[in-house]
């Protein structure tokens, strides 16, 4: 695997939030390749999610990779994760080098279009403990990633998540603030994500 560039990284100025960014941390010829072979190779599924008492389908694909025994919940859906592949581990180890945690698990997120999104949220379910370290991979079509505090409603900023980047959130970023993929109505390409975390 190529090694990130250290000098491409950027450190957002938040209050209440531990954010950096590494754009290029796959260059574009990886990327390439990651991104067609977890395509092709993941096993997609697509669960029904429970919000407000409305249950309709998920709008976008995931699979849950991991440590045995380390199951993941969310809106009422409980995963149980797939053994990790080579190629997850690799990834797994590359950004590792860069967050001094050791993540035990990951969920992958297939955006098909537009269309697909994920609503606003923080990762701050109980299994992840406090002050959790999530490490975000992106593959495929950019996106753009919207993030807002809980308190002050003035406090956001938006971010175009771009191919081969990695976005790191740690601290109490997931106390004080909550981000989102939303729709876009332009055409767009698929995008994958991978979002590393440490189930305890």
């Amino acid at each position: 695997m190529k090694s990130f560039f250290p000098s491409d990284k950027i450190v957002f100025d938040l209050p209440d939030a531990t954010i950096s960014y590494y754009p290029n941390f796959f260059d574009t010829e990886e990327a390439d390749k990651i991104f067609m072979e977890l395509l092709e190779t993941t096993p997609w599924q697509q669960d029904n999610i429970t919000l407000f008492g409305k249950t309709h389908p998920q709008p976008r694909l995931t699979a849950l990779y991991g440590n045995d025994g380390k199951s993941y919940s969310y809106s009422n859906i409980t995963m149980q994760p797939h053994p990790w592949n080579i190629l997850l581990q690799k990834i797994k180890f590359q950004i590792e080098t860069v967050c001094q945690t050791t993540f035990t698990t990951v969920l992958l997120n297939l955006y098909r279009d537009g269309k697909d999104s994920n609503g606003l949220h923080a990762d701050n379910e109980k299994e992840l403990g406090i002050n959790p370290a999530i490490a975000s991979v992106s593959f495929g079509a950019e996106r753009a990633f919207h993030l807002q505090h809980n308190l002050d409603k003035n406090e956001k900023m938006k971010l175009i998540l771009e191919h081969g980047s990695l976005l790191l959130m740690e601290g109490t970023t997931q106390q004080f603030w909550k981000h989102q993929i939303p729709k876009t109505a332009k055409p767009t390409n698929p995008r994958i994500n991978l979002t590393f975390r440490v189930i305890k």
